[in-house]
Protein backbone atom coordinates (compact mmCIF):
# COMPACT_ATOMS: atom_id res chain seq x y z
CA UNK A 1 0.00 0.00 0.00
CA UNK A 2 2.87 2.38 0.73
CA UNK A 3 4.23 1.83 -2.79
CA UNK A 4 0.86 2.68 -4.32
CA UNK A 5 0.66 5.82 -2.16
CA UNK A 6 4.08 6.97 -3.35
CA UNK A 7 3.19 6.28 -6.99
CA UNK A 8 -0.13 8.16 -6.64
CA UNK A 9 1.68 11.07 -4.98
CA UNK A 10 4.29 11.15 -7.75
CA UNK A 11 1.66 11.08 -10.50
CA UNK A 12 -0.26 13.92 -8.83
CA UNK A 13 2.97 15.91 -8.46
CA UNK A 14 3.79 15.51 -12.16
CA UNK A 15 0.21 16.39 -13.16
CA UNK A 16 0.44 19.54 -11.00
CA UNK A 17 3.25 20.86 -13.15
CA UNK A 18 0.80 21.74 -15.93
CA UNK A 19 -1.42 24.16 -13.97
CA UNK A 20 1.55 25.58 -12.10
CA UNK A 21 3.65 26.25 -15.18
CA UNK A 22 0.91 27.21 -17.64
CA UNK A 23 -1.13 29.12 -15.05
CA UNK A 24 1.95 30.93 -13.78
CA UNK A 25 3.00 31.84 -17.30
CA UNK A 26 -0.50 33.17 -18.01
CA UNK A 27 -0.47 35.32 -14.88
CA UNK A 28 2.95 36.77 -15.62
CA UNK A 29 2.73 37.19 -19.38
CA UNK A 30 -0.97 37.27 -20.26
CA UNK A 31 -2.26 35.64 -23.44
CA UNK A 32 0.65 36.70 -25.69
CA UNK A 33 2.78 33.52 -25.32
CA UNK A 34 -0.21 31.30 -26.02
CA UNK A 35 -1.09 32.59 -29.45
CA UNK A 36 1.63 35.04 -30.41
CA UNK A 37 -0.77 37.88 -29.65
CA UNK A 38 0.85 41.23 -29.09
CA UNK A 39 -2.10 43.62 -28.99
CA UNK A 40 -5.00 42.22 -26.99
CA UNK A 41 -7.84 44.24 -25.47
CA UNK A 42 -7.22 45.11 -21.81
CA UNK A 43 -10.40 43.32 -20.71
CA UNK A 44 -9.30 40.12 -22.47
CA UNK A 45 -5.85 40.38 -20.88
CA UNK A 46 -7.41 40.94 -17.46
CA UNK A 47 -9.79 37.99 -17.84
CA UNK A 48 -7.05 35.72 -19.18
CA UNK A 49 -4.76 36.53 -16.23
CA UNK A 50 -7.65 36.02 -13.79
CA UNK A 51 -8.42 32.58 -15.23
CA UNK A 52 -4.69 31.78 -15.26
CA UNK A 53 -4.53 32.70 -11.57
CA UNK A 54 -7.39 30.33 -10.81
CA UNK A 55 -5.62 27.61 -12.80
CA UNK A 56 -2.38 28.26 -10.87
CA UNK A 57 -4.22 28.20 -7.52
CA UNK A 58 -5.88 24.92 -8.46
CA UNK A 59 -2.42 23.47 -9.02
CA UNK A 60 -1.39 24.67 -5.56
CA UNK A 61 -4.55 23.09 -4.14
CA UNK A 62 -3.66 19.74 -5.69
CA UNK A 63 -0.10 20.06 -4.35
CA UNK A 64 -1.60 20.49 -0.86
CA UNK A 65 -3.28 17.09 -1.25
CA UNK A 66 -0.05 15.20 -1.91
CA UNK A 67 1.29 14.65 1.66
CA UNK A 68 -1.85 12.99 3.07
CA UNK A 69 -3.49 12.00 -0.20
CA UNK A 70 -5.59 9.31 1.47
CA UNK A 71 -7.21 11.91 3.76
CA UNK A 72 -7.71 14.72 1.25
CA UNK A 73 -10.57 13.19 -0.74
CA UNK A 74 -13.08 16.02 -0.40
CA UNK A 75 -10.52 18.65 -1.44
CA UNK A 76 -9.24 16.46 -4.25
CA UNK A 77 -12.76 15.89 -5.62
CA UNK A 78 -13.64 19.59 -5.40
CA UNK A 79 -10.49 20.61 -7.27
CA UNK A 80 -10.94 17.81 -9.76
CA UNK A 81 -14.56 18.79 -10.34
CA UNK A 82 -13.50 22.35 -11.12
CA UNK A 83 -10.99 21.07 -13.66
CA UNK A 84 -13.52 18.72 -15.27
CA UNK A 85 -16.06 21.55 -15.63
CA UNK A 86 -13.33 23.66 -17.23
CA UNK A 87 -12.55 20.82 -19.61
CA UNK A 88 -16.20 20.42 -20.54
CA UNK A 89 -16.29 24.17 -21.19
CA UNK A 90 -13.25 23.75 -23.42
CA UNK A 91 -15.24 21.04 -25.21
CA UNK A 92 -18.04 23.54 -25.83
CA UNK A 93 -15.45 25.79 -27.51
CA UNK A 94 -14.25 22.90 -29.63
CA UNK A 95 -17.79 22.25 -30.84
CA UNK A 96 -18.65 25.93 -31.29
CA UNK A 97 -15.54 27.27 -33.01
CA UNK A 98 -13.42 24.27 -33.95
CA UNK A 99 -10.44 22.25 -32.83
CA UNK A 100 -7.89 24.36 -30.94
CA UNK A 101 -4.11 24.00 -31.06
CA UNK A 102 -2.39 20.81 -29.93
CA UNK A 103 -1.63 22.21 -26.46
CA UNK A 104 -5.29 22.95 -25.84
CA UNK A 105 -6.30 19.51 -27.08
CA UNK A 106 -3.81 18.07 -24.59
CA UNK A 107 -5.44 20.23 -21.91
CA UNK A 108 -8.85 18.87 -22.88
CA UNK A 109 -7.59 15.30 -22.49
CA UNK A 110 -6.00 16.12 -19.12
CA UNK A 111 -9.18 17.81 -17.89
CA UNK A 112 -11.73 15.26 -19.08
CA UNK A 113 -9.78 11.99 -18.92
CA UNK A 114 -6.65 12.18 -16.74
CA UNK A 115 -8.16 14.19 -13.87
CA UNK A 116 -11.25 11.95 -13.56
CA UNK A 117 -8.98 8.87 -13.56
CA UNK A 118 -6.85 10.45 -10.82
CA UNK A 119 -10.01 11.27 -8.84
CA UNK A 120 -11.14 7.65 -9.05
CA UNK A 121 -7.68 6.39 -8.10
CA UNK A 122 -7.48 8.71 -5.09
CA UNK A 123 -11.00 7.74 -3.97
CA UNK A 124 -10.28 4.02 -4.32
CA UNK A 125 -6.94 4.33 -2.52
CA UNK A 126 -8.46 6.38 0.31
CA UNK A 127 -11.28 3.86 0.73
CA UNK A 128 -8.79 0.99 1.03
CA UNK A 129 -6.46 2.96 3.32
CA UNK A 130 -9.16 3.69 5.90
Amino acid sequence: MIVEKRVLQAVIAVACLLPLIVGGQGVLHGPAPFGHLTDVPRDLDSHFRYISGIFFATGLGFVSCIPDVERKGARFRLLGGLIVVGGLSRGVSLLAVGVPSQGHVLGLVMETVVVPVLMLWQWNFARRAS
